[in-house]
């Protein structure tokens, strides 16, 4: 791949923050991974409650944005591309935060970086780039609706080749945590008082993004995957196992359902579970398992898709697109 431009993309989102550096081929749309690598900062802790990040947060996600600027000079990545979601749309305090991101990456990678605060239907179109890619080459059929179910906003994008509608909504595993969800396990009123939260944010969602005629749905990021994972009873995580796997719907609701009712330390022995994840995964399954329910009720879809591309290779094709 001669002719392959090296690139880092960098996704920080409300619970978690991720580096992917890539060779990208311009030419044939290859992406072909370097590095990949995911860690939990938190950086959208309490902010439904407070609106700004906190102190430590702050702290946590600059201190492995510095370290993600170091490797990025290291590995020989030509471009970097820094994007921030929900947690940085909503705090008080961005404007500290991107001046933060800016001079970790002047100083490890040799030039200011300044992270992008993108607005939901910016996510949106790179979850789509990102996650379609590989759906295309295996002839999976379209249109899909790709839902990327993040910490703090979800996003719920439909097309083919292209975007063709798109909306974010507030709901998430952290938001729907920190909000509903405070018992372990949670209680009955704390799940029906979540879910009529995630109902009204679907319904919001589908006024912009019809769910009707979808051939395939898509979900992405680490609650989708967690999920995937469950479902297949893996004795670790597996990226492989799980990226583009094909669930029946029932079996994924069934496995959604029984990680909201398990207690933290139930969760926390699970050996594909990521310590990170422990605390806020049985809001996420909340969450996904009211879209799907949704989606199959209107477009009679009978699988579920995972994929392990998403949002950060958008970023990533991107920088050469």
């Amino acid at each position: 791949m001669s002719d392959a431009l090296r690139v880092g993309a960098i996704d920080c989102g409300t619970n978690s923050i991720r580096l992917l550096v890539a060779d990208m081929d311009p030419r044939s749309g290859s992406l072909d991974d370097v590095v990949r690598r995911m860690e939990i900062v938190r950086l959208g802790q309490g902010i439904d409650r407070t609106g700004v990040i906190a102190p430590e947060s702050m702290e946590r996600t600059l201190a492995r944005a510095s370290e993600y600027a170091a490797q990025c000079r290291s590995l020989g990545a030509a471009r970097v591309r820094f994007v921030a979601t929900s947690a940085s749309r909503d705090a008080r305090n961005a404007g500290e935060f991107v001046h933060g991101v800016r001079a970790a990456f002047a100083e490890e990678w040799g030039e200011p970086v300044d992270p992008e605060v993108v607005s939901g239907d910016e996510e949106a179109s790179l979850s789509f780039i990102g996650a379609t890619g590989d759906l295309v080459a295996r002839a999976v059929e379209g249109p899909y609706l790709v839902v990327d179910l993040g910490g703090g906003s979800t996003e719920f994008v439909r097309g083919t080749e292209r975007v063709e509608a798109a909306r974010s909504v507030d709901i998430g595993c952290v938001r729907m945590t920190e909000r509903h969800l405070v018992s372990d396990p949670p209680t009955e009123p704390e799940i029906a008082a979540a879910t009529r939260d995630i109902d009204a944010a679907i319904d919001r969602a589908a006024e912009v993004v019809p769910f009707e005629g979808v051939r395939a749905l898509v979900g992405l990021a680490g609650t989708v995957t967690t999920i995937a994972a469950h479902q297949l009873r893996l004795q670790e995580y597996d990226p492989t196992a799980i990226h583009l796997s094909q669930a029946p719907v029932d079996e994924i609701l069934a496995a959604s359902a029984d990680l909201l009712h398990l207690s933290r330390d139930q969760r926390a022995a699970l050996p594909y579970m990521h310590p990170g994840r422990v605390d806020v995964i049985g809001a996420g399954a909340l969450v996904w398992s009211r879209i799907i329910e949704r989606v199959a009720a209107v477009a009679h879809v009978r699988e579920v898709i995972a994929s392990e591309h998403d949002i950060l290779d958008g970023i990533a094709r991107s920088l050469v697109q």
